[in-house]
């Protein structure tokens, strides 16, 4: 079996057809940002116009968006691993998407109404961060000692979520 790598002489930069081909095989395991993309395509050492056309037609085609992979991330964070805002906003910039994006995905979940009824995540900060303590916790009993709820506050901070929101969710979980 041929090697995919073994069509183009390495030494030759890839033209506008084969960053797209780069771009779809890159693009097939997740969603990526735009950001993701042009850094790979310079890898692979395309030129700086042909990671611009090749991002622009996958921009035309629709497998490239960032409001569509900060929903997907965000998604994600709620059903694997609930995340506070904070959290989910600095890996979305890490992963390169425009500030004006991240806005307008603050904006689209503040709204209570922000899912269907028939998808059952966490809607609000508070339930994601019941959700992350119930996980963390594994069904074990809040312990009621002060350093062992400081570890745990501690442990929702560091997932992202604001202290007051973490007092909340103790006090309501302990009660």
């Amino acid at each position: 079996m041929a090697d995919r790598r073994a069509r183009r002489d390495p030494a030759e930069p890839p033209d506008t057809p084969a960053a797209i081909e780069i771009a779809l095989r890159f693009l097939a395991t997740r969603p990526r940002t735009r950001w993701e993309l042009e850094r790979r395509l310079r890898r692979a050492g395309a030129a700086d116009d042909v990671v611009g056309s090749a991002a622009e037609r996958l921009v035309e085609l629709g497998y490239l968006d960032d409001a569509a992979f900060a929903r997907w991330w965000g998604e994600q964070r709620d059903r694997h691993g609930p995340r506070g805002r904070r959290m989910i906003e600095f890996e979305l910039r890490q992963h390169g998407v425009p500030h004006d994006v991240i806005e307008a995905y603050r904006d689209e979940h503040a709204a209570p109404e922000r899912r269907p009824e028939d998808v059952a995540l966490p809607g609000t900060e508070r339930e994601r961060a019941r959700e992350a303590l119930e996980r963390h916790l594994r069904g074990r009993p809040i312990p009621e000692e002060r350093k062992a709820l400081q570890r745990i506050g501690m442990y929702l901070v560091r997932r992202g979520f604001d202290p007051e929101t973490v007092r909340s969710t103790l006090r309501d979980e302990s009660v």
